[in-house]
């Protein structure tokens, strides 16, 4: 599923028509429409991004809550990496993704790898 598509989700489930939801937490309905749309990808703003899973009732810490910033970050190509700050592995992250893009990756091949990373 990608962001717009499990956005529009929540907005619908939490029973906002799209101008409701718009005029109740002061967002522009056109930008709403195309993000759901995913014509305008999730935007790389942290704290609009906050304002969008707060307003969805998404809570903070949850499962939800990852999906929708894991989502926002693949829809935007926006990968920030907090936690990781060896210099030594910042500068192979680019060949990392470089390596993925050059390859066809399945889902079950990318599963394999993250287990790999996660057991390590």
């Amino acid at each position: 599923m990608d962001f717009g598509t499990y956005f529009r989700k929540l907005r619908i489930s939490k029973g906002y028509t799209l101008r409701k939801f718009c005029i109740e937490h002061d967002f522009d309905p056109g930008n709403i429409s195309k993000l759901e749309r995913s014509i305008f990808s999730a935007t790389h703003n942290e704290n609009k991004l906050r304002n969008y899973a707060k307003a969805l009732g998404v809570v903070e810490g949850s499962d939800e809550w990852i999906e929708f910033f894991d989502l926002a970050s693949a829809s935007s190509k926006n990968f920030q990496l907090k936690k990781i700050d060896d210099p030594e592995v910042l500068q192979k992250l680019p060949v990392l993704f470089r390596t993925l893009d050059n390859k066809e990756i399945t889902p079950e091949k990318l599963d394999k790898i993250i287990e790999i990373i996660k057991s390590s």
